[in-house]
C-alpha cells in the first residue's frame, strides 16, 4: 500500500480563493493587527507570510514591530488600543515572546472576539463546550479541513492525537470529539504508545520530535496528519538544514492510506485558517451573518 498525499498547499489555495471572493464585494474590509516582539528570524518570516497573504486576499494588515526590550505594560497598553479600535477586527501576537513577557498574561489581554489565534481562555472554554461562539486555533482547524477533504463523515472513527499542547493537541481532540470520533490524547508519558497508535483510524502527530512516528505506530490504511515542523542539520543542502515532520514520511507512507507531507501539508493550512478567523471576527463584530461560503470552510 502506498498512501495518497493530502495536498495542503492546493487545498489552502482553494480556501483562499473562497475567502477572496467573500471579501471582494465588501466596502469595509476585514483588518488584522500583528504584533512582533524581538528579532527571531523564524517569527519574522511567519509575520511577512501572514502580511503577504492578507494583501493577496484583500484583508487589511497592520504590523506592530518592537525590539525585545519592550516592557509588558507597553505591550498591554497597545493591546488595549487595538481592542478598542473598531477598524481592527483581529489581533495576533506572534509567539514565542521574550522571556520577560508573560505569554499567558499578554494573550489573555486580547479581546476574545478579536482573538484570531483562538488562544484566549474564553475561546478555549467555548471550544471545549462545542459552542459555535468559539474561535478555533488555526492549526487544528486546518487539520480538520485536511481530514475531511478525504473523509467527510468521521463518526465512530478511532482517533489518536499525540501531543497535549493548548495550541494543537487539546483543541484538535475537541474538534475530533465534535465529529463523533472516539479520541485518545497521548503524550510523552503515555505507556505502550505504539500499541495505542496502531488502533487509530486517524493519527495526528503533534509531538515536536523529528520523524518519531514510524510505520510501527500506524494502522494499515490509517489517515495520518503530520503537524510537526522540525529543522534538522544537513550540510548537503544549500541552507544547511532540511525540514522534517514528526512522521517518518518515506516509512509511514508505505503503510498509511492517506498522509500529509512536510512541507506542503498542515503548514499552508495554518495561514489560510488565520484568514478564515479574521473574516469570522469581522462578521461577528459587524453583527452580520456569516456568509455560507465561509461556513463551509469550518
Amino acid at each position: 500500500m502506498v498512501a495518497k498525499i493530502i495536498d495542503g498547499k492546493a487545498i489552502s489555495q482553494g480556501l483562499q480563493q473562497e475567502i477572496k471572493s467573500i471579501i471582494a464585494p465588501l466596502e469595509d474590509k476585514p483588518s488584522l493587527a500583528v504584533i512582533l516582539v524581538g528579532n527571531d528570524p523564524a517569527s519574522a518570516v511567519y509575520v511577512r507570510a501572514k502580511a503577504k497573504t492578507c494583501g493577496a486576499l484583500g484583508i487589511g494588515s497592520n504590523q506592530h514591530i518592537f525590539n525585545k526590550n519592550i516592557t509588558e505594560d507597553s505591550l498591554l497598553a497597545l493591546i488595549d488600543e487595538l481592542n478598542k479600535d473598531e477598524k481592527v477586527h483581529g489581533i495576533l501576537v506572534q509567539l514565542p515572546l521574550p522571556k520577560h513577557l508573560s505569554e499567558e498574561k499578554i494573550l489573555a489581554h486580547i479581546a476574545p472576539e478579536k482573538d484570531v489565534d483562538g488562544f484566549h481562555a474564553m475561546n478555549a472554554g467555548w471550544l471545549s463546550m462545542g459552542s459555535s461562539q468559539a474561535i478555533v486555533p488555526c492549526t487544528p482547524m486546518g487539520c480538520r479541513v485536511l481530514i475531511k477533504s478525504v473523509q467527510a463523515d468521521l463518526s465512530g472513527k478511532d482517533a489518536v492525537v499525540i501531543g497535549r499542547s493548548n495550541i494543537v493537541g487539546k483543541p484538535m481532540a475537541n474538534l475530533l470529539l465534535q465529529e463523533n470520533c472516539t479520541v485518545t490524547v497521548a503524550h510523552s508519558r503515555t505507556q505502550n504508545l505504539q500499541d495505542i497508535c496502531r488502533n487509530a483510524d486517524i493519527l495526528v502527530a503533534a509531538v515536536g520530535k523529528s520523524e518519531m512516528i514510524t510505520a510501527e505506530y500506524v494502522k494499515p490504511g490509517a489517515l495520518v496528519i503530520d503537524v510537526g515542523m522540525n529543522r534538522v542539520l544537513d550540510e548537503s543542502t544549500a541552507k544547511g538544514y532540511r525540514l522534517t515532520g514528526d512522521v517518518k514520511f518515506d516509512d509511514v507512507s508505505q503503510k498509511a492510506g492517506y498522509i500529509t507531507p512536510v512541507p506542503g501539508g498542515v503548514g499552508p493550512m495554518t495561514i489560510a485558517c488565520l484568514m478564515v478567523n479574521t473574516c469570522l471576527c469581522y462578521f461577528k463584530q459587524k453583527h452580520q451573518p456569516v456568509p455560507e461560503g465561509l461556513k463551509r470552510l469550518l
